[in-house]
């Protein structure tokens, strides 16, 4: 006699059943991947080795990665290290340099300041500083006189500038140069004149020519050395020159 569910009403599948739907949701999850991947978590599969769930490749990857950024972060620290050390070395190369060009310019400037030379080369004095005569107004020379002949050339001394030129009464024509130093040095009796006032001069740089102007009995050089640019503040130029290194 066969029976019938009433309507409406299921039933609990049997064993059979249960047993058939689980083995093929097993079937359908394996071929899903669930069931691999599952077992490929060390929770639920822990007797699978480790090598063969792909961690240990993707660990060793990572470690690879980092090694290489720090790598390439020391190698880039070096590079900045190198850099700096380089530039700082260039900065203190050229900071010597400059240095030394100008302690080697304040040498130079030195040396200038302090070289003179003779106003007539190769020539000696003919009369001396405060020789005795009637053909001076104050009775005694007030420079000293170099031989030369009209149309020698004459020097600055020393370096200076230009305060006065022309004509200068019994000096005739004149240059009066202030110097370095702060003295004064005098050129009178020039047959021409080759600089002008506020003109800088070197030492050894032509200012004229010699010449016979003014009151003279012949062609020379009267050279006087001065505290100020005005007559009667001479010193014995002799003395001045030889304290420059100037042996007449």
């Amino acid at each position: 006699m066969a029976f019938m569910c009433a309507t409406g009403k299921h039933r609990k599948p049997g064993r059979v059943k249960r047993t058939t739907a689980q083995a093929a949701g097993v079937a359908a999850l394996t071929t899903t991947g669930v069931i691999g991947t599952l077992a490929a978590s060390p929770a639920l599969a822990a007797d699978n080795p480790v090598d063969q769930t792909g961690l240990t490749p993707v660990l060793a990857a990572t470690e690879d990665v980092a090694a290489q950024i720090e790598a390439q972060a020391t190698a880039q620290q070096e590079a900045a290290d190198r850099k700096a050390a380089e530039e700082a070395a260039a900065k203190a190369a050229a900071e010597r340099a400059e240095e030394e060009r100008v302690r080697a310019a304040r040498e130079a400037e030195r040396r200038r300041l302090n070289t003179f030379v003779a106003p007539i080369a190769h020539s000696y004095v003919s009369t001396a500083y405060q020789a005795s005569s009637s053909l001076w107004s104050s009775g005694s020379h007030t420079g000293i006189d170099f031989h030369a002949a009209s149309g020698t050339t004459v020097h600055a001394v020393g370096s200076g500038t230009v305060v006065a030129t022309g004509w200068g009464g019994a000096y005739g024509n004149q240059v009066v140069i202030r110097m370095a130093d702060g003295m004064y040095t005098q050129y009178g009796h020039l047959s021409s004149i080759g600089v002008t006032v506020g003109q800088q001069v070197e030492p050894g740089r032509q200012i004229g020519l010699s010449g016979a102007t003014g009151n003279v009995t012949g062609p020379h050089l009267h050279f006087e050395a001065r505290t100020s640019p005005e007559y009667g503040s001479d010193i014995d130029p002799v003395a001045y020159l030889r304290g420059h290194g100037v042996h007449i």
